[in-house]
């Protein structure tokens, strides 16, 4: 059934199957990494970005995000949002992946615009689509666990197509240099 006002649509295995055909991953890893250069240099030895710095030994913190985002979302539907003046950085990561799943920005102009330009490229694709956005410069220590988060969200937008579904954490103390979240009401079925 459709979601008429807020009303909810039940999902089905069948339906879930053929709803995953439309899910999206966009990963954000245009950055400059500015706040972080000192940490970069002594793990890297130059002044890259976060996101392609190795900082727990598995790889850098972009692959990281693309091994997270594949345990949901087919690596198909995934795209890349980076900067051109991080090509050498990101070039060998990507050698494998279709140039089609690259966004590439002629230079950082910040998040609203990779996501709006992203999103763009998908609707044009997949008008259907459910997109979930990841942020490539983050430590995320139980993959399983923040995925299934991802899940609970992807589903959640299927059954109310009316609602944007943003997941946060609570902090441990106020950065207003990073923004924060108001949560609003809890959506039912959803703790």
């Amino acid at each position: 059934m459709k979601a008429q006002g807020g009303e909810m649509i039940q999902i089905t295995a069948q339906s879930e199957l053929e709803n995953r055909k439309h899910e999206w991953a966009v990963i954000l890893a245009g950055g400059d990494g500015t706040r972080l250069k000192s940490l970069t240099r002594q793990i890297a030895g130059d002044e890259r970005p976060k996101q392609f710095c190795s900082v727990m030994g598995r790889g850098t913190l972009l692959e990281e995000t693309q091994r997270r985002a594949a345990l949901e979302i087919e690596r198909e539907q995934t795209l890349y949002v980076v900067n051109q003046q991080h090509e050498a950085y990101y070039s060998q990561i990507f050698s494998g992946e279709s140039m089609d799943n690259l966004v590439v920005q002629p230079r950082n102009r910040g998040t609203a615009p990779a996501i709006l330009y992203s999103l763009l490229r998908i609707a044009a694709k997949d008008p259907k689509a459910v997109v979930a956005f990841f942020p490539s410069d983050h430590y995320i220590s139980d993959n399983q666990k923040f995925m299934a988060h991802i899940r609970t969200g992807l589903n959640t937008v299927r059954r109310r197509e009316d609602l944007v579904v943003l997941l946060g954490l609570e902090p441990e103390s106020p950065e207003v240099e990073y923004g924060w979240i108001e949560p609003a009401h809890v959506i039912p079925g959803n703790r």
